[in-house]
């Protein structure tokens, strides 16, 4: 079978992960760029749901690099996103019925949720424990309006 040349998903979402590793560089630079750590968590969700191995393959490489520029633990972003989907997403979709909610306190559990996850980490196995600072909260709001146009 050859290929069509109208089916360029390979290529899209190659330089999406191209742009995606630039973009995250420059948030640690410039603090005003929110990591779309979020997104990250959307996308992987939608992914899972889809059980689309490829997809969930490149969105676990995002956050690798994701925890490589922000000096996090390895494969600790995506255990996080794992147990968020699995065990704590179905009940907040069962608690409540409003979409805007779900939306934000997904996004507030991504931040605020793999801080405490991190926190249990370092405690559990006496590493440095990690930082939060105020950017968080603006993150969080910017995240929500990306959030809510995908």
């Amino acid at each position: 079978m050859q290929r069509s040349i109208s089916d360029q998903k390979s290529i899209k979402v190659f330089l999406y992960i191209i742009l995606f590793i630039v973009y995250n560089s420059l948030s640690t630079i410039y603090l005003f760029l929110p990591p779309l750590f979020a997104v990250l968590f959307v996308l992987f969700s939608k992914a899972l749901d889809d059980d689309d191995s490829l997809q969930i393959i490149l969105v676990s490489f995002c956050l690798l690099i994701f925890e490589v520029n922000f000096n996090y633990l390895f494969f600790s972003s995506i255990i996080y996103f794992y147990i968020l989907y699995r065990f704590i997403m179905p009940k907040l979709a069962q608690n409540f019925s409003c979409n805007a909610c779900i939306k934000i306190s997904t996004i507030i559990l991504s931040y605020l949720g793999y801080y405490i996850f991190l926190e249990i980490i370092s405690n559990i196995f006496l590493l440095p424990e990690p930082e939060i600072n105020f950017y968080t909260l603006y993150y969080i709001v910017i995240e929500f309006f990306i959030v809510g146009l995908l």
